[in-house]
């Protein structure tokens, strides 16, 4: 899905020619299946359940042909789903010859409507719209597909649309209330078809028809791992850089970025250049732990640009967030450019970006994602740097950018820490933002995270942080009222798995009053400690 991308998906955004947008070399030969994009939401859900079952997976558009496959040993594909409907002009549709490739093909929910509509089938509107945990009656349980799943279970299903008949050379294979034709395979083809999503977890046999699909149907064995992710992208990228080209990474001391020039470092060396920018909104003792890791322990080219003050002043007097995210991006562009414009032989840029950014940035393969929010880091910095994007963790989530930095040898400390916005605490101080409110704000947020570790609630939640709010509180203090010079710290701790949904962490009451203590007694400045209890949506995780 990007420039220079891994060669884990569209690691391979796969298209006319066999390569990506920026014309990455095919990958070696290895069991593969590839998932063809239809716009779905999930389409990388379904290669990330792909290679829990160690199989290695690739994400398409829907304009690839069987010759942009050639390089690869496919042992099948997978049609995701998608919002539109097949028999709607300007539908997205694929070449027929994928069906002609002799690998299994397994359609899910739009896939299985488009597979079906190309052999034959008419598809229209359902009577009855299916959305949700529905009811499913297997009706062949002898087939391969549904092998091992129970007569009666539930699915989910989100769908207007349906496979409303079928030609002779179709068996059906389960139904729902309202669904006759929920599952079917072809009689003389290997494309099988499920309208219900088996990769999200509200199905609870989806782990089992996928392992079906892909051990018993495409004969796949099952051997892929993330130590052969690593050393394919090692080998991916030094294909890509040349031997007097040197790579720029934009190095913020989070899971991500570290993971990024780790896997940089691992494929050329000295000849990369970590570049960390120092804004003065960082959390309390960021620079040393960034030194003591990239520079100390790993032995990088690290440069750090002290801007702090820089950054404040062009912060003063603003309390509009856009705004200050407005200035703060513009101030790194500005600052990284006078770096980078030091470093010779400098082609590329790489940048941690995950597939959570770039779904919620609207740019899904086939275009049809909905854009919830922009990403600084998703399409890079601005054109006229000049670099060349390498983003090798791109189609990964999270928790497999953790299991990849673990093979790397990176630190727990690093390794654990939990996401931090890249206007850093600018967007944590509500308000105005001044050196004091940031100093204030650091001590807060570091008694938070000292007692979350203390009471081994720190790797249960996937984020945790103290907002300043720019209210003041009227409070007692040494016998005497506290006002003018009191403010109000907010607690943040949610649980998610792929930053998308949240919801709010369930402290137990002991810890909550350790850590509203020592605020109130450690931290001269905050008087009052609120515990935020809101969910992703309708709420954002952080504040602005």
């Amino acid at each position: 899905m990007s420039t220079g991308d891994h060669p884990m998906t569209t690691a391979r955004r796969l298209g006319p020619g066999g390569a990506n947008r920026q014309g990455a070399g095919i990958i070696p030969a290895m069991e593969t299946v590839a998932i063809v994009d239809f716009g779905s939401q999930y389409s990388q859900l379904i290669a990330r359940r792909v290679r829990e079952n160690r199989v290695f997976s690739v994400v398409c558009g829907p304009q690839v042909r069987p010759a942009d496959l050639a390089g690869l040993d496919i042992r099948g594909l997978i049609f995701s789903g998608g919002p539109a409907s097949v028999y709607e002009p300007g539908a997205p549709t694929c070449d027929p010859a994928l069906l002609d490739m002799g690998v299994p093909v397994l359609g899910i929910c739009y896939g299985m409507q488009l597979a079906c509509r190309m052999l034959g089938a008419d598809v229209h509107g359902a009577p009855a719209k299916e959305y949700g945990r529905t009811p499913l009656t297997v009706l062949d349980r002898a087939d391969h597909l549904l092998a091992h799943v129970p007569e009666r279970t539930s699915v989910w299903n989100s769908h207007g649309d349906q496979v409303m008949s079928l030609p002779a050379e179709f068996a059906p294979l389960a139904r729902t209330p309202n669904c006759p034709i929920a599952a079917v395979r072809h009689r003389t083809r290997p494309v099988y078809g499920v309208q219900f999503h088996p990769e999200v977890t509200h199905t609870p046999c989806g782990g089992q028809i996928l392992r079906n699909f892909l051990y018993d149907i495409c004969g796949c064995g099952g051997r892929w791992e993330m130590g052969n992710f690593i050393h394919e992208t090692v080998k991916s990228i030094r294909r890509r850089v040349g031997p007097d080209e040197r790579v720029i990474c934009g190095l913020s001391g989070g899971v991500d970025s570290s993971v990024t020039a780790a896997l940089l470092h691992e494929a050329i060396g000295e000849r990369l250049v970590c570049i960390f920018v120092d804004n003065g909104l960082l959390r309390k003792n960021e620079v040393h732990l960034v030194e003591s890791t990239f520079r100390d322990h790993f032995r990088i080219d690290l440069r750090i640009a002290d801007a702090g003050a820089r950054f404040l002043e062009r912060l003063a007097g603003v309390t509009d967030p856009q705004e200050k995210r407005r200035r703060i991006g513009h101030e790194f562009i500005e600052v990284f450019k006078a770096q980078a414009s030091a470093v010779p032989n400098a082609r590329y840029l790489a940048q941690g970006t995950l597939y959570p950014d770039v779904i919620e940035s609207g740019h899904g393969l086939a275009g049809k994602a909905a854009n919830i929010k922009l990403h600084h880091n998703v399409g890079g910095l601005p054109a006229e740097l000049g670099f060349e994007l390498i983003e090798p963790l791109r189609d990964l989530f999270k928790d497999e950018v953790r299991v990849a930095g673990q093979h790397l040898g990176l630190p727990e400390e690093i390794l654990w820490r939990h996401p931090f916005p890249g206007p850093g605490l600018a967007v944590r101080i509500v308000g105005e933002v001044t050196a004091a409110r940031v100093r204030l704000l650091q001590d807060v947020d570091e008694i938070v995270i000292e007692e979350i570790r203390a009471a081994g609630w720190y790797r249960k939640i996937a984020q945790a942080f103290a907002v300043l709010l720019p209210v003041r509180a009227v409070g007692v203090m040494g016998d005497g009222r506290s006002y003018e010079d009191q403010q109000v710290a907010a607690i943040r701790c949610v649980e998610t798995t792929d930053f998308m949904t949240a919801d709010w962490v369930r402290l137990d009451d002991g810890l909550l009053a350790r850590i509203s203590s020592r605020i109130m007694n450690e931290v001269r400045g905050i008087n009052r400690v609120v515990y935020d209890v809101s969910s992703k949506p309708p709420s954002t995780i952080e504040w602005e």
